[in-house]
């Protein structure tokens, strides 16, 4: 990673801690908290084994952060009780606590950029619709994969798992969180597209190892 662009990330990295830190401070429920920040705890430790072999662009790595804090909030209060999401539900007249589908579209939004970074630098993929189709369908992906984890976790710990899930009493909330997660991972490729293929072109100009140019087709 180059020298102007660590201590970016390691400020971020660090503020990203503490957040986790203070999240995990008498959280509504331990066992939610646990389950809605594990992928922090995964995504942290591959950002820093990849940070110099592999560096991100800044967009997807402050993209990261954010999705990082929605995480923690959801996890820390539970998604049905975020009070960002009360005042959402009141301004929009609501009948329900709308903060898990900020978390879904953001599960969208950022894999979608993650996917379209990787493909773009691996060389995986040739032309730009086709860059868009698959980094939607691994949004799909991710998002159905998550639902079979929330499936799961509700079979082994029964009513334990109620927080987790975040349904209020919605019954089509798994098809509804897929929906968003899919909404966001086209709003990325619709409104950063330009901005990303930027960022890689200036990443790949000042470090020729760190990947690809996207292929115009």
């Amino acid at each position: 990673m180059q020298m102007q662009r660590a201590p970016i990330f390691l400020t971020g990295s660090a503020a990203l801690m503490m957040l986790l830190v203070f999240s995990g401070i008498h959280p509504f429920d331990r066992t939610t908290w646990v389950l809605e920040v594990f992928p922090i705890f995964i995504a942290l430790p591959v950002l820093w084994a990849t940070c110099r072999r592999f560096p991100l662009t800044n967009l997807l790595y402050a993209l990261v952060f954010v999705h990082a804090v929605v995480l923690m909030a959801g996890g820390h209060y539970s998604y049905a009780r975020v009070p960002l999401g009360f005042e959402i539900a009141d301004l929009l007249h609501l009948h329900r606590n709308p903060y898990d589908k900020i978390g879904h579209f953001f599960q969208g939004f950022v894999p979608a950029l993650v996917a379209r970074e990787i493909f773009i630098r691996g060389g995986y993929v040739r032309g730009r619709k086709m860059l868009t189709f698959l980094s939607v369908c691994v949004v799909l992906a991710i998002s159905a994969s998550y639902e079979l984890i929330e499936w799961a976790s509700a079979v082994a710990l029964g009513q334990g798992a109620d927080e987790f899930l975040g349904t209020q009493g919605d019954p089509w909330d798994t098809q509804s969180d897929m929906l968003f997660a899919l909404i966001g991972g086209i709003a990325a490729m619709l409104g950063l597209s330009r901005i990303h293929d930027d960022q890689i072109h200036r990443l790949r100009v000042v470090t020729p190892q760190a990947g690809m140019e996207p292929t115009e087709h």
